[in-house]
């Protein structure tokens, strides 16, 4: 058993879950403000004797405080002792990425954690914006705020920090029930060097510049420079360092993004003489391993894409470093985002998919996403940021991500309602997280004024079952069905169930379903039991049904409970029944969850 006291608040709180402590019997406790904690005579009132793994005590108080069993003195203002248990080493674990089977989770106090985020604009990770935000995250109804930390808000003078911004994200989610993923706008930002200090900008000897093939330099750091890295790495440390001081019992924060979108535009690598004499040397052998290639010059044994590969290697070196550095000081997941590999362009003259012009050259794109997981093993996650609402090439690029070596994670993606559905497909596909972009209100977006409702709306049915919904996943338990122009239903294998999900209503006797005007209709389906499903949807209609048999053939429903999750019990509201079942379970206007049982007879 360990304590803790830091000065930073005006009540003295004992934190855990469960449980109590007689106050009054037969313990006391000694403190000062900045000293260690000793705790002894302690009793414990209740059936269960609970096991303490720590206890962090928040004063202000600068004189010695003694508590004995007497009672409790008054000093500096109201003191308010609460006193619970930890039970096992659960609910103080930091989140982490757990693997089963191919299916990931990431665990959250104990449990898989489904991330409904939000992204806010890239400048609204001030103070004076947070207001707005706070209202954006409730009509979204998302349970995690994605929001930036600058570098050069954060290191305003080399090695001087500010922790404003920091503090009043982390603390205002916790007002508003929010956990939070901070992104790290360092060395990189969208393949370029904005969000770096005015101190390294203006130190081009000391930060050096990528330079284009014509002797150029451009405005992207060189990844070859020790001392930007250094530098860059610094400021991670104090920002991860601070993190754990102030989250590393309550879990707000979830994971940390390690620089955004990184890599050149401008250049497919450094043409500087530093990075020249480098690229005329061996291919260093770790990346020969990673590769499986045999030893040669970058030209000789990567060929044409030897400049890319190149800007890869040590970009990924670079952000692994840093990301190394920051785990040890506090050790929650990490992750990189990736502006991926889009297709080119219809017109002939614009069919150039050329790296540094179409992507910033040297990110994880979807062909370099296998070595990137090779060379950065400090990243727990990989995830693409998503623009496209092509419904097959944003599927492919869940494929290219979905990976037995990386967890699926869709940190950025469109915040139409043309991309809503998408949420279903990496549901279907595992993924451990979905948040669109831009979606607070903060007076301009670069991706247009055009509203948007279907995110609310998925989040909003979601969200009351989120942890179940991700341990679903985790299970390998969940199954999703999302409508296609002229695909209007879908087939869903459940062992020895089917279910025929049909789009779009009305649905009338003996006709085929209508579909929806603009392909939104979703469906999800968690197996609970052999005969046991909760099932919800989206513009939809679910019949179970034997395989190679019709609904109601040799089969029946028993129950059809509408309900929702509280605390991660269900509670039913009424049950289904006469028209709400006998064409089968039908979902649209207001969100509903219901969980069905079946019967073969």
């Amino acid at each position: 058993m360990r304590a803790t006291a830091t000065e930073a608040g005006r009540k003295l709180t004992l934190r855990g879950t469960g449980g109590t402590v007689d106050a009054t019997q037969g313990w006391r406790i000694h403190l000062k403000t900045g000293t260690a904690v000793s705790i002894s005579q302690f009793q414990i009132v209740g059936s269960r004797r609970p096991r303490f793994d720590y206890i962090s005590i928040v004063v202000p108080i600068k004189s010695v405080l003694r508590f004995r069993s007497s009672g409790f003195r008054r000093f500096a203002g109201v003191l308010v002792l609460a006193l619970t248990y930890v039970s096992g080493s659960a609910a103080v674990e930091a989140p982490r990425i757990i693997e089963k089977d191919a299916h990931y989770a990431l665990l959250v106090d104990g449990k898989p954690f489904l991330i409904l985020g939000g992204q806010i604009h890239n400048s609204s990770g001030w103070p004076g914006e947070l207001p707005q935000v706070w209202t954006s995250m409730e009509t979204l109804h998302a349970n995690t705020i994605e929001a930036p930390i600058y570098w050069e808000q954060f290191e305003p003078e080399p090695g001087k920090f500010d922790y404003t911004n920091v503090d009043a994200i982390v603390n205002g989610a916790r007002a508003h029930k929010l956990r939070v993923v901070l992104l790290w706008f360092g060395t990189w930002k969208n393949g370029n060097m904005h969000y770096a200090p005015t101190w390294v900008k203006t130190d081009t000897t000391k930060y050096p510049r990528v330079i284009r093939p014509d002797g150029e330099p451009i405005d992207v750091l060189s990844p070859l420079s020790r001392n930007t890295l250094e530098a860059d790495k610094a400021a991670f440390t104090a920002l991860t360092r601070h993190l754990k001081q102030l989250d590393s019992e309550d879990h707000t924060v979830l994971l940390i993004q390690v620089e955004n979108e990184s890599g050149n535009i401008g250049s497919v690598r450094d043409f500087s003489a530093e990075a020249n004499r480098r690229f005329a040397e061996a291919v260093p052998p770790d990346l020969l391993a990673a590769t499986g290639k045999h030893g040669g010059t970058w030209t000789q044994v990567f060929g044409s894409e030897g400049d890319e590969i190149f800007q890869a290697y040590y970009q990924a070196k670079y952000i692994n470093e840093i990301a190394g550095a920051g785990k040890r000081e506090f050790n929650i997941p990490l992750y990189m985002n990736v502006w991926i590999d889009y297709p080119p362009a219809q017109l002939p003259q614009r069919q150039i998919d050329q790296p540094g012009i179409a992507y910033p050259s040297g990110g994880a794109v979807q062909k370099l996403v296998g070595l990137w997981r090779k060379l950065a093993p400090s990243i727990d996650m990989i995830g693409p940021d998503i623009y496209s609402d092509d419904s097959h090439f944003y599927r492919e690029t869940l494929d290219a991500y979905r990976r037995k070596d990386n967890p699926l994670w869709i940190p950025e993606t469109g915040r139409s309602d043309s991309f809503a559905k998408f949420l279903f497909y990496a549901l279907g596909d595992g993924a451990v997280g979905f948040s669109p972009f831009g979606v607070d209100q903060s007076g301009w977006n670069i991706l247009g004024n055009e509203s948007w409702t279907a995110h609310a709306r998925n989040f909003a049915l979601l969200r009351p079952m989120d942890r179940e919904i991700a341990q679903f996943e985790f299970d390998g338990k969940l199954k999703t069905a999302v409508e296609e122009p002229g695909q209007t239903a879908e087939e869903l294998d459940l062992g020895n169930w089917q279910a025929t999900v049909a789009f779009g209503f009305p649905q009338p006797d003996g006709r085929r379903a209508p579909g929806t005007k603009d392909a939104h209709g979703a469906a999800l389906i968690a197996q609970l039991g052999a005969d046991e499903f909760l099932v919800t949807g989206v513009d939809a209609s679910i019949n179970f049904h034997l395989p190679g048999k019709l609904p109601w053939m040799r089969s029946q429903i028993l129950s059809a409970e509408q309900g929702t999750y509280e605390n991660g019990v269900w509670k039913p509201v009424r049950l289904w029944n006469g028209d709400e079942t006998d064409r089968g379970l039908s979902f649209y206007d207001q969100p509903m969850i219901v969980r069905v049982k079946m019967q073969r007879f």
